[in-house]
């Protein structure tokens, strides 16, 4: 039995090229290093005294910076190429971390902020594209799924070491942060050669181009506001279910802690393992749609179950699965449906809507909690879940139709 697991470790893993591996590291290191973002909102009230309603416009900005970021970062990637775009996001997003940490003033904060998650956010749909050039198609999948891994593990270590060095100095916090992304960015710079970039010579006629663009796939547009009401079903555990956990489950700091980082060990330990089986079994939005479900039945939970410590758990097991179900294989939707010389504008795109939705997923869920309670929002989010699972059966037809199942085919979407 023991042997039958190592082989099934060794298959998930195997055939990942070095380049992979290193990407992950750098990755790793760099989320570890995560520590500011997650306690913005507790410095700019409690240490600099500012009134909520600026920090919220503050945080708010960093919000559209990301998505600015997430836009810049994709059409960068076409035009110099990915390698340059994650190395100076990497330094330059440190060197900010190191300013912001700087400024005192609202309209300073604001402005530094903005441009932090500009910088920050353009270096997601660079690596996307980066992903898909250091890895083959059999192997794309578990590809990003390492990244995904990676990128979890140092969200779990970020925010944990941040509020140690809170606890000590704020200051610490920034500097920490800022020259471990430098790091990183020196990291990927003497492990990973830089990739000479070439853009291709198109033959096709300006027309045909203009149907090559993601901004004309609308079965792709439409998958991408799908993302969009998923992200904001998922980030309300990292905003407003920690606080329900707290005032409605009486949960303590560390009991919190240690069940949002089951989340984290549950996919570092089973993520692998599913997409290795699942892999090319079925259409990527076949599984997606599962996930989203699973994802609406983890909120239930809330409601169908009394206010006590293992109704908390019970989530945390249905989110993982639909983490692990849906996520991985969205990043595969867009890989397949995009192009060498368009890779960064779609992975722009899909990052757009997650950047997007740090914005609205607290604003939207704060709103709601405070004005009709805890069991409507849930209800709420439940079914954002359902209508996502409906848009998803629908794409799943649509892109089935062999005169619908490539951005070639974009004029007949109306």
């Amino acid at each position: 039995m023991l042997n039958k697991t190592i082989a099934l470790y060794k298959n998930a893993y195997g055939g990942i090229s070095s380049s992979v591996w290193w990407l992950a590291v750098v990755l790793l290191i760099n989320r570890s290093g995560n520590m500011v973002i997650p306690f913005l909102t507790i410095y700019l009230t409690f240490e600099l005294h500012l009134p909520l309603e600026q920090a919220g416009i503050i945080m708010t900005l960093f919000g559209v910076g990301a998505i600015c970021g997430s836009l810049l970062g994709g059409k960068l990637a076409d035009t110099i190429g990915f390698y340059p775009v994650q190395f100076w996001s990497l330094v330059l997003n440190g060197a900010m971390f190191l300013v912001l940490g700087q400024m005192r003033t609202f309209p300073a904060l604001a402005v530094t902020i903005f441009f932090q998650g500009m910088i920050g956010e353009s270096f997601r749909p660079a690596n996307a594209a980066s992903i898909s050039y250091y890895s083959d198609p059999a192997t794309r999948l578990r590809a990003y799924s390492l990244i995904r891994l990676a990128t979890n593990l140092g969200w779990a270590v970020g925010p944990a070491l941040g509020g140690i060095l809170a606890a000590i100095s704020y200051k610490w916090l920034f500097w920490t942060d800022g020259l471990v992304c430098i790091a990183a960015g020196l990291l990927m710079r003497v492990f990973l050669p830089p990739v000479k970039f070439v853009k291709k010579k198109e033959e096709k006629t300006a027309a045909v181009r203009k149907l090559d663009s993601a901004y004309r796939d609308w079965n792709y547009l439409f998958f991408v506001f799908l993302v969009l009401l998923h992200a904001i079903c998922l980030f309300q555990m990292f905003t407003i279910v920690g606080v329900f956990f707290k005032d409605q489950l009486h949960m303590s700091e560390r009991l919190i802690g240690i069940a949002l980082g089951v989340n984290g060990l549950m996919i570092a330990a089973m993520e692998m393992i599913l997409v290795y089986k699942l892999e090319n079994k079925r259409p990527d939005v076949y599984y997606i749609g599962i996930g989203v479900l699973l994802m609406g039945a983890a909120y239930l939970v809330f409601n169908v179950f009394p206010p006590v410590t293992a109704a908390a758990f019970i989530y945390i097991i249905f989110f993982s699965f639909a983490e692990m179900t849906s996520m991985p294989f969205m990043n595969n939707f867009w890989i397949r449906r995009s192009q060498d010389h368009n890779r960064g504008q779609y992975a722009g795109l899909y990052m757009v809507a997650y950047s997007a939705s740090h914005v609205i997923a607290p604003t939207l869920g704060a709103f709601v909690v405070k004005h009709m309670g805890y069991t409507a929002w849930w209800y709420i989010v439940a079914g954002i879940c359902f209508v996502s699972f409906l848009g998803f059966r629908w794409l799943f037809r649509r892109v089935q139709s062999p005169l619908h199942n490539s951005p070639a085919s974009v004029p007949s979407a109306g």
